[in-house]
């Protein structure tokens, strides 16, 4: 049987006469062989993960991952034949295999940082979770192509935090306060310096 692949597909050919897997654009399956066409597009994934941070404060990390093959290298193309080419890559079997790495590295990169670390250095938490994901799944073929990532921190702890912000501003008033005060404090007893010796002068004249 002749087969041909499209432009964003490749075939995966595995059976007799072949060493592991042989990737294809066009072939004819011999008796004992086993052709798989596998499909370069990328996929989105919508998840919506909750973590917890270092203090044991949840919030919630919504994101759409457009992942796929790497279509650019034939080591993780192999890859992604022989661990899922029995797969349809919407299949409920790649799509749990992408969550769970997802939320894995998540909730682990969440648990080692303060909330202050994750919201005040968002753009930072951001790319090392996408870092993290992309590492593993790289054992997998998997490439992330493109990835919108949102953090949003739950009410109760947005108003534990927002304490927090205005302790620490209150503290920071409160020293400039005391600055002031003791400015003062100089500042009249100066004065009372000058008056002192210039009563004095004038009754030292006087005399």
């Amino acid at each position: 049987m002749d087969m041909v692949a499209e432009a964003s597909q490749y075939l995966a050919l595995t059976g007799a006469g072949i060493q592991d897997i042989k990737l294809v654009k066009n072939a004819r399956v011999l008796p004992g062989q086993t052709c798989t066409v596998l499909d370069l597009t990328s996929v989105n994934y919508t998840v919506q993960v909750q973590a917890m941070s270092a203090e044991k404060l949840p919030f919630v990390l919504l994101a759409v991952f457009a992942i796929g093959p790497r279509a650019d290298d034939t080591d993780s193309l192999i890859q992604y034949a022989r661990l899922m080419s029995s797969h349809h890559k919407e299949s409920d079997h790649v799509e749990e295999l992408v969550r769970g790495v997802i939320e894995g590295e998540t909730e682990v990169i969440a648990a080692a940082k303060t909330m202050e670390e994750i919201f005040k250095r968002t753009e930072e938490f951001k790319r090392e979770v996408c870092d993290k994901i992309q590492l593993e799944l790289n054992q997998f073929g998997l490439f992330i192509y493109n990835a919108n990532v949102q953090v949003q921190q739950l009410a109760a702890n947005q108003a534990k935090f927002d304490v927090v912000e205005v302790g620490a501003k209150k503290t920071d008033w409160t020293w400039v306060a005391q600055v002031l005060v003791l400015f003062y404090i100089c500042l009249l007893f100066t004065c009372l310096f000058f008056n002192l010796t210039y009563y004095n002068t004038n009754y030292l004249e006087f005399q």
